[in-house]
């Protein structure tokens, strides 16, 4: 009986410090927002018809 008292305090010794001083996790990383889906297609499309839109007034401008 005393073996085991002995070798329970033992273990729960050993035990215990790791228990006791584990850190939590880090915390996650941010939920991250794709940019580059359809507002990359968007992006394009507006700038295409901005150039459209300034060849035509500088067309009309030059007549």
């Amino acid at each position: 009986m005393k073996r085991f008292f002995a070798l329970a305090t033992l273990l729960i010794f050993t035990i215990l410090p790791t228990l006791v001083m584990a850190q939590p996790g880090l915390p996650g990383s941010p939920e991250q927002t794709p940019i580059d889906g359809g507002l990359g297609i968007l992006a394009a499309a507006g700038g295409a018809y901005a150039i459209k839109k300034m060849r035509a007034h500088n067309k009309n401008q030059k007549m």
